[in-house]
């Protein structure tokens, strides 16, 4: 399939905001059942792990849907591009940033999945 780069940014632009969406309504409803549950705050890092996976399949998917081709290369982009995001925006907020083996480990976590939702979405098509 042969699409232009405006239509490729686009789509990209697209994943990336799906998986921030998903992100953001499902830290939501987390935030709602702490609060109100009996949900342990120690619970938090695997239920935050657990909406990063579920974003960037998400966000992949799309990607890789509406391109349709090179599934693992446009979910391994869209993987890196949302850790990159976000390791931006907790430098803007949170100043004492600390780049160690738990967030190099989250990089690796998002590129593989990233990888492994543009091929599940390069094999809904």
């Amino acid at each position: 399939m042969d699409i232009k780069k405006s239509d490729y940014a686009l789509y990209l632009l697209k994943g990336i905001l799906i998986s921030y969406i998903v992100t953001f309504l499902m830290l939501t409803i987390i935030s709602l059942l702490l609060t109100y549950t009996n949900l342990k705050e120690s619970s938090i890092p695997i239920l935050t792990t657990v909406v990063m996976i579920v974003s960037i399949v998400l966000g992949s998917i799309y990607l890789t849907l509406k391109i349709g081709e090179k599934g693992w290369l446009n979910g391994g982009i869209i993987g890196l591009l949302y850790i990159v995001i976000l390791i931006i925006l907790n430098k803007i907020f949170i100043k004492p940033f600390m780049f160690n083996m738990y967030f190099i480990t989250k990089i690796i976590v998002s590129l593989v999945i990233g990888i492994i939702g543009g091929m599940i979405g390069i094999n809904l098509k």
